[in-house]
């Protein structure tokens, strides 16, 4: 290739150059031309705003608070970076707050179906009947009685008790009240060969010997 092909080709690619360098630039300029009234508007709109807040700004404060920001920056970025832990954590804990609350919503939707719920809300309706019925001077009156009957089912929950009062239920099942006859004397003194009947007596001369303490 010739030289004068050469330096045609630059001038080639030189105007070309020149020629999107020259489009970049009408277009700026168009942009300058269509921004200038919005950039002078913002303008303004700041100089008002300023002017509203002259009143009250100082420029030590603003000193003041730049210095502050500066001595923090330790404290800052501490704060950021538990911020940062703090939503990983929940970010961990999403999954598992997920299930637990899915656990709860179950067991309440469990005892719902087990009438929990029905029953408590019945005996909160008891409370609020006894309570139109009777005063809280009435309760206070009632107290004293309240806590000996807390003593007596504190002695009745003993095995002791509990032992007997099963026995007394299943007596009226050993009954055979069909085959009572009345006794003579001598009937009776034939009776006390019975082991049973001797026992039961014995039985009850222990329980009579303990009905002194209703005296």
């Amino acid at each position: 290739m010739k030289n004068e092909d050469l330096i045609l080709e630059k001038l080639t690619a030189i105007e070309a150059e020149l020629a999107e360098m020259r489009v970049k630039r009408l277009e700026m300029k168009e942009l300058t031309h269509d921004l200038n009234p919005l950039i002078k508007s913002a303008f303004q709109n700041v100089l008002r705003e300023l002017g509203q807040v002259d009143y009250g700004f100082q420029l030590e404060d603003g000193i003041v608070l730049l210095k502050r920001f500066l001595r923090n920056m330790k404290n800052m970025a501490y704060m950021m970076d538990q911020m940062e832990n703090m939503i990983e954590l929940v970010h961990t804990m999403e999954p598992l707050l997920k299930t637990g609350v899915h656990n709860v919503i179950r067991y309440l939707g469990t005892l719902e179906q087990r009438g929990v719920f029905r029953t408590y809300e019945a005996m909160l309706e008891m409370r609020a009947k006894v309570s139109a019925r009777y005063t809280p001077e009435d309760f206070e009156q009632m107290s004293d009685a309240f806590v000996e009957m807390i003593g007596l089912l504190k002695k009745i929950a003993t095995p002791e008790f509990l032992a007997l009062m099963d026995k007394l239920t299943e007596l009226p099942a050993a009954m055979e009240l069909d085959k009572a006859q009345p006794l003579g004397i001598m009937g009776l003194v034939s009776a006390l060969r019975d082991p049973d009947l001797r026992e039961g007596l014995g039985v009850g001369l222990q329980m009579a010997k303990s009905l002194k303490k209703l005296k």
